[in-house]
């Protein structure tokens, strides 16, 4: 989330309007106060067996800021067809895998597993198919011998950090052609045109 706000100056195409999160004590919220992006909370613990009634709730802080795009960052939620359908084709995931490789979870410590050379991290349209949207960018990133799972996230979060305001600064500017990048290897600017997001932390 602070890597997509940061990006978000000049002649970015959009504009940071919101970060929404379902944790009260997330620490992405303290991060947007400081860098002066409105914020708010809708505690999903309230809702419990009613997902519906804790998306109307997210739906509800969305309209008020109407985004044009929502980036999803560390947002733990499984969301449902309803949500998805309303929002479709505006809905932005980071998954730290190669999709289709490792959908879901423990995806670093699977590829490790598999014997993988490479490992990475992929941007994608949210759809009512968990993980499994339109491919709008990835970053790959070698695996070394002796990574542990968490040394392999750490090289994938560097990755994401670059690849994630890549592709949104792309996609706002109305271009979804998929941006590809090694490690090592950062993208050009993209062209200025005007837009907003949501961000989801």
């Amino acid at each position: 989330m602070v890597a997509l706000v940061r990006d978000m100056v000049g002649n970015h195409p959009a504009r940071p309007v919101l970060v929404l999160s379902n944790e009260p004590n997330a620490g992405g919220l303290k991060r947007a106060r400081e860098l002066d992006v409105e914020s708010a909370v809708v505690d999903h613990r309230p809702f419990r067996g009613d997902r519906s009634e804790f998306e109307c709730a997210l739906t509800e802080r969305l309209v008020a800021v109407r985004p044009d795009i929502i980036c999803l960052a560390g947002f733990m939620r499984i969301l449902t067809p309803e949500f998805t359908w309303r929002w479709s084709g505006r809905i932005l995931n980071i998954h730290p895998s190669l999709l289709p490789k490792y959908p879901g979870l423990d995806t670093h410590a699977r590829a490790i597993a598999a014997g993988d050379n490479e490992a990475g991290c992929t941007v994608h349209e949210v759809t009512d198919e968990l993980d499994a949207g339109p491919v709008l960018g990835q970053a790959r990133v070698p695996i070394n011998l002796g990574d542990t799972a968490e040394v392999l996230a750490a090289r994938v979060l560097t990755a994401e950090h670059q690849l994630y305001p890549a592709v949104l600064r792309r996609f706002a500017d109305g271009d979804r052609s998929p941006v590809y990048l090694s490690e090592g290897i950062a993208p050009k600017a993209g062209a200025a045109t005007g837009t907003g997001t949501g961000t989801i932390h």
